[in-house]
């Protein structure tokens, strides 16, 4: 074999390789082609209703309203079920701030706008530590399905599921519900400098409460935000593998 052969066996080799580059990174090209207008009509149809949200809110952080949608969103492409009621707590705010926001998705209707406590463990006026552990009487933050309303210790209350795992899954075993309680009140954070705290409830004003859960319960959502990195980088609902959408389920 000479010099000729080899280099033309060579270049035909390389060739050969080279064209099936072309083919893998081609078909790449076109997965990711297809795979972004999926993500952008999801972007695109959540749009309109940030922008209600916003406007019923305007003292909500829009960042936050928009990583509540996405979350609802991606647990109804999981197979969740869709939102009718949303209720987005942003615990990066003081207890002494309305902080809790309850929307009627269906109607674009803000229902409730509400100071809500953390708990005990959690912090003072301000949030800094969240657990999903037994005992750690602490607020637990991501995604949470609303269940039944009972009459416990703390009144009415009403049952959550946490749906993210690591961050919240413990909800129901830590009997984190919501309630309505006697600290949560204009009045205590005026003489305490912050609201009172509860053992890891998110607590609202008795005056609210039964009406409160009673727009919220029976699967609707619950979005619980902190400023956490590792959640924000690890849930499952705010890096969704299911190709987020978000529809409304039908009015009552």
């Amino acid at each position: 074999m000479n010099f000729e052969q080899v280099n033309g066996g060579f270049s035909a080799m390389l060739a050969f390789s080279m064209s099936r580059l072309r083919v893998i990174f081609g078909g790449l090209a076109l997965l990711i082609f297809l795979a972004a207008p999926v993500a952008g009509q999801a972007e695109t149809a959540r749009a309109p209703l940030l922008k209600s949200l916003a406007k019923l809110a305007p003292a909500a952080n829009p960042s936050v309203l928009k990583l509540a949608l996405d979350a609802v969103g991606c647990a109804d492409a999981s197979g969740l079920g869709a939102a009718r009621r949303l209720a987005v707590i942003d615990y990066s705010r003081p207890s002494t701030e309305r902080r809790l926001w309850v929307f009627d998705l269906a109607q674009r209707r803000l229902l409730f706008e509400e100071l809500v406590a953390h708990g005990k463990n959690t912090g003072d006026n301000h949030a800094r530590r969240f657990s999903n552990k037994l005992n750690s009487l602490a607020t637990s933050i991501g995604l949470f399905r609303t269940l039944e309303p009972y009459h416990g210790s703390n009144g009415y209350s009403l049952r959550m599921e946490g749906l993210d795992p690591g961050f919240n899954d413990k909800a129901k075993e830590r009997a984190i519900v919501i309630h309505g309680a006697p600290y949560v009140a204009q009045s205590f954070a005026e003489t305490h400098g912050r609201l009172g705290r509860s053992w890891g409830c998110p607590a609202v004003r008795q005056a609210v409460a039964q009406k409160l859960i009673n727009v919220l319960k029976d699967g609707q959502y619950v979005f619980s935000y902190y400023p956490d990195t590792r959640w924000l980088e690890n849930s499952p609902f705010l890096n969704c593998q299911n190709g987020p959408s978000l529809r409304v389920a039908a009015r009552d």
